[in-house]
């Protein structure tokens, strides 16, 4: 399966929250283990008038971590965080945004993932690290 491929079946099967944010597959790298995703969040999630909730702000973080586990290795089914941190630069502002998850270092069993959001400015607003339990189909 091509990237492109990747890309369209994990935007065609993703789950209600990330439409929700706005959000969708814009590049997948899979020799760089990376993927990116935008974002574009209302103030429906916001406090203070228009700076998103850190909670949406983690959340957005977790899934460009975790579709980037999908998008590389295509016998992963599952990937349970087991601890993530998320550490906040910049306020997130409602609007456009783009954040690229990465891995780290991958064994059978858990993943070593970073993320980065970027305001529409390519301002990085908040970074993220996490440690993933990956759950392979079955033979």
């Amino acid at each position: 399966m091509s990237e492109q491929q990747k890309i369209d079946s994990l935007n065609e099967n993703s789950l209600e929250f990330v439409t929700m944010l706005g959000g969708h597959i814009t590049a997948l790298d899979v020799p760089g283990k990376s993927c990116t995703m935008e974002f574009d969040v209302g103030t429906q999630f916001c406090h203070s008038i228009d700076v998103v909730q850190g909670g949406f702000v983690t959340a957005m973080l977790d899934m460009a971590m975790s579709h980037c586990v999908f998008g590389t290795d295509e016998t992963i089914v599952n990937v349970s965080s087991l601890e993530i941190k998320t550490t906040y630069l910049e306020p997130t502002r409602a609007g456009h945004m783009r954040c690229v998850g990465t891995i780290i270092k991958a064994g059978y069993k858990v993943a070593f993932m970073e993320g980065r959001l970027y305001n529409s400015e390519g301002l990085l607003t908040a970074t993220a690290s996490s440690v993933g339990k990956l759950v392979r189909a079955k033979n």
